[in-house]
């Protein structure tokens, strides 16, 4: 499948047409960024991981029944997705206080957030991506109430896997964005599952492996996400030599 026209250019990633017109290529770039772009670098073989990841992680997601808009990798740095329209949310799922719910809610680190809390932020740089009460989705016409409740619904079940699949690797899913479009009338989970949009901490302790690492200039971030990588390949491994 080959790239036709650029239909969308972000930060790090971009969103090309197909000669199928149900269907996209998302091309990882080797960019990385913080602070709504404020703090920005290249890493070179960045791209290639976060696709070997996310593609890892999106048909994972989809041996257990959670759909997304992932078809297959598409090369080293791009996979072919379907077309979505993106709708301007970013879905933050949390497990563990971490980042900026402490510094708003002044709150310790690494408290135990149960049930998991689902919070919904403006996608909007421009703004500083504020965050969104449920009236406000409404008022801004972003979705309505059904579609609204089936976010969160989704966003749920992709935490309940996620945990397992990162626990088995000896990681915690801290918490972690997500970006909804629609297709074909219904709420489709998009966008990538990477360390770029995960906190992942090595169990049991709070050493990153994720991009908090640049944000805070903690550790090298290359390795960090070629461990997240090589820590889901040998579990998975595990699991096909257990038959699984």
């Amino acid at each position: 499948m080959c790239k036709g026209e650029l239909l969308y250019a972000g930060k790090v990633k971009s969103i090309w047409t197909t000669t199928d017109p149900e269907l996209c290529i998302a091309e990882f770039s080797d960019r990385i960024t913080a602070g709504d772009g404020l703090k920005k670098a290249e890493l070179p073989g960045k791209g290639r991981l976060l696709n070997l990841i996310s593609s890892l992680l999106f048909a994972r997601l989809a041996e257990a029944g959670v759909p997304s808009h992932f078809i297959r990798a598409q090369g080293d740095n791009s996979m072919l997705v379907k077309r979505a329209q993106l709708l301007p949310l970013e879905v933050v799922v949390r497990n563990r206080t971490a980042g900026s719910i402490c510094r708003r809610l002044g709150l310790a680190q690494d408290i135990s957030i149960e049930p998991p809390l689902v919070e919904f932020y403006f996608k909007n740089d421009a703004l500083h991506d504020p965050l969104l009460t449920r009236e406000h989705v409404f008022m801004l016409d972003i979705v309505n109430a059904e579609d609204y409740e089936e976010i969160i619904r989704q966003a749920l079940a992709v935490n309940r896997e996620l945990r397992k699949i990162f626990s088995q690797a000896g990681l915690e899913l801290v918490d972690f964005k997500l970006e909804f479009g629609r297709a074909h009338g219904q709420i489709l989970l998009i966008d990538e599952i990477s360390p770029d949009t995960c906190r992942l901490w090595l169990v049991g302790t709070t050493e990153g492996l994720d991009k908090d690492r640049f944000r805070n200039s903690t550790g090298d971030v290359l390795a960090g996400y070629r461990e997240v990588l090589e820590r889901l390949l040998e579990q998975k491994n595990s699991e096909r030599g257990h038959g699984k």
